[in-house]
Order: structure tokens, then sequence, then C-alpha cells
């Protein structure tokens, strides 16, 4: 599909070229419960440079950002498809799904898993999810300052593309220092300007995610009636952009 839609927009076929955007389009819609944005988006950075004025890659962005990253198993989104992700969404007003903290753990765990199985494997332990440090009362009883990630130098490495486009400052403070800093895979220098930032902020004063946040709930659907008028609410109900 990408290079159906490169040889069109290369021969200056507009009609194939809206032909395959539409296509792709009906194709999300009718098959929600398997989309191959993520591996599309992957494919895209793999052989294309990155430009935001190209119509079909902001498809392709839009399609993976409503999808939370927690839900996109390891392996189909690549580290050029996620830099293409968070570069296409940073301080942009677009609906994304992923809190941000959840951003640096994928990124995070994804960059260590282009390093080695341990590393990996170290990194999911180090990295609780969102959900799970909420059920927490202090993140700090996180337990993992026992655990060694192997080959940190090289994860870092691996990680150092994806570091600028993470909004650290909209990461809660405490996990910032009790889970993310002690990890040693981000430069010192980030970390202390975000803790300055946030010293001149109000708690209240950003979001947690990016862009425009929308919730998913794949279980339950929004009453549209008792959500007010500042939710709009779609796919039935399982979408909501609040």
């Amino acid at each position: 599909m990408i290079e159906s839609f490169y040889a069109a927009d290369y021969f200056q076929l507009t009609e194939l070229q809206n032909f395959i955007m539409k296509t792709f389009n009906n194709t999300l819609e009718e098959n929600c419960t398997e989309n191959y944005s993520p591996e599309l988006l992957s494919k895209f950075a793999a052989k294309f440079p990155l430009s935001e004025d190209n119509i079909f890659l902001n498809l392709l962005v839009e399609a993976v950002a409503v999808i939370p990253l927690n839900n996109i198993e390891f392996g189909r989104l690549s580290i050029a498809g996620l830099q293409y992700l968070l570069s296409c969404t940073n301080e942009k007003k677009n609906p994304f799904a992923t809190p941000e903290y959840e951003v640096f753990r994928y990124s995070a765990i994804l960059a260590a898993k282009q390093v080695s199985n341990d590393a990996h494997k170290t990194l999911m332990e180090r990295l609780p999810t969102f959900e799970q440090i909420e059920k927490v009362v202090d993140s700090a009883q996180v337990d993992n300052d026992d655990k060694l990630i192997i080959n940190r130098q090289n994860v870092a490495s691996e990680l150092d593309p994806l570091v600028e486009y993470v909004d650290f400052i909209r990461i809660d403070g405490q996990i910032l220092a009790d889970i993310i800093e002690p990890l040693g895979i981000i430069p010192a220098k980030i970390i202390l300007d975000v803790y300055r930032q946030k010293a001149r902020l109000y708690k209240s004063e950003l979001s947690n995610t990016r862009g425009i946040p929308i919730t998913i709930c794949s279980k339950y659907v929004w009453d549209e009636s008792e959500c007010g008028s500042n939710a709009l609410i779609e796919d039935n109900g399982k979408i909501v952009y609040l």
C-alpha cells in the first residue's frame, strides 16, 4: 500500500492517491480489532524520510496515535516508526491515547529489546505500567533498585533518538524521581531541566497525556447523556475525547 501510494505520488496520479487513502480509512473502520497501522508506519519509516506534509504519513500517525501503546505488542512498531509517531504528535493538538509515562516506558523497553533479552527483561521489571503504579500508594515502594540494567549505555544509545520527543514535564515528579531517574538511561541534564520546569508549574496546569487525551474502553461504553458537553464520543461509546 505504501509503495503504491508513492508510485501514485511520483506519477502525480491524484485520483489513485485518494483511492489508496480512502481504502486505508475504510479498512481501519471495518477492521478496528485488526489494526495494522503500527506495521505500516514502521514500514513507512524504513523506506521514506519524515515529512509532516505527507498526507499518508499523517493518516498513519493518526491511526496509531489513538491506540494505547500498551496495546501494541513489541515487534509491531519499530523504533523509527515510534520516532515518527512521537515527532508528529509532539506539541500538537491531536487525539492521543497514551499517557506520557507510558510513552517513555514503551520507548525504553523497545530500546532495550534492541540490545538484549536480558536488558529487555530488566526494563520490563523496572518500569511498571501506569495502572500498576496507581495501585501503589507511593511509587518509591516499587522494588527495582537491585535489578541491574545489562548494557545500560547501549540501551541509552538506542533510546537517544526518542528522548527528545518524550515530554517528560507531563510525567509525575515522583515517578521521575523514584522510577525513571534511577534507571540511569536519561541524561542528567534533561532530568534536571524537567525538575526546574516543574518547580515553576502548578500540577493542574498540564495534562499527563500529550495532544487531546482520549480514553478507550473495549469492555464498557460511555453514556453520552452523562458525559457533558465537553466530551466527544465516537465508535459507539468506546472512544472518548475529553
